[in-house]
């Protein structure tokens, strides 16, 4: 089975060599990107740090923009990047929900291109809620109708801060998978937490079809996290994923595979339940 990092991002050149444009032209971007330390790999670069990781495949996340040209932009640039390198790069692409007719046409588009979801949703910076139904109805809408995945941003209600930590906390997300229980969900850096709240019977049954990425994960809990998220709602809706270039992809590998998972539980979160949802399997 391939180990495929189901969370990372990267942005078209003009963004790396005009960092300080984009910090100015867009305050999402600004936020997180305003340091010059916050690298901003080239795809080749990517490939380099996924070879020496062992990193078979990754999934590229569309940024979450608050201009919705700018969305578009940088799902060209995607779509672009994975017909260079399909064998080792799927996409899902950035939308604006806080224009939703807009951001559903896009979703249509993404599928007619071949993105394999939709996200990296950044609710917090983008100005909206995913419990906003007005908001979030045609981007759903959209999503089921192509069979589309959404991954969103998730934080916890407790806590050190962070940059763009921000408020989507669990209940955020379980409003969006009552509201529209057959939509895939994935909800990145475990979901804020929504694993724990999993013990609940009602709040399981909600998220049937919510899936948790373990993006920048080491930033936030101790290493037996994932045996306890594991045993909350199996291995079967637990996807590796880094937030690279944020953590490096090796030493992520490593902590995983020593945090006491079995080999059959291992093939799962790094790369069966990813083969599954990119729909090779």
């Amino acid at each position: 089975m391939p180990v495929i990092d189901f969370h990372i991002h990267l942005f078209p050149p003009e963004v790396a060599a005009n960092r300080g444009r984009f910090v100015e032209l867009d305050p999402a971007f600004g936020l997180l990107y305003h340091n010059p330390r916050a690298r901003l790999p080239s795809v080749e670069e990517t490939l380099g740090a996924m070879d020496a990781a062992g990193v078979d495949h990754a999934v590229v996340l569309g940024f979450g923009w608050v201009d919705p040209i700018l969305c578009s932009a940088h799902n060209e640039f995607l779509d672009d990047v994975v017909r260079r390198y399909p064998d080792r790069l799927s996409a899902f692409g950035a939308i604006q929900p806080r224009e939703p007719e807009r951001a559903a046409v896009e979703v249509e588009r993404l599928s007619r291109l071949g993105f394999k979801g939709v996200g990296e949703l950044m609710p917090h910076l983008q100005g909206y809620a995913l419990a906003d139904e007005r908001t979030m109805a045609p981007v759903a809408e959209a999503a089921l109708a192509a069979g589309l995945p959404v991954l969103t941003h998730a934080s916890e209600p407790v806590g050190h801060d962070y940059p763009g930590k921000g408020d989507v906390w669990p209940g955020s997300v379980l409003a969006l998978a009552e509201r529209w229980p057959e939509l895939t969900i994935i909800a990145a850096h475990i979901g804020g937490g929504l694993p724990f709240y999993e013990l609940m019977p009602e709040v399981a049954a909600a998220l049937r079809n919510v899936y948790y990425d373990t993006a920048a994960s080491p930033l936030l809990y101790r290493e037996s996290v994932y045996r306890t998220v594991v045993d909350l709602v199996g291995p079967e809706r637990v996807l590796f994923g880094t937030d690279y270039p944020l953590l490096q992809q090796r030493a992520f590998l490593h902590r995983l595979r020593a945090a006491g998972l079995t080999e059959e539980e291992l093939g799962k979160v790094l790369g069966g339940n990813a083969a599954r949802l990119l729909g090779w399997r």
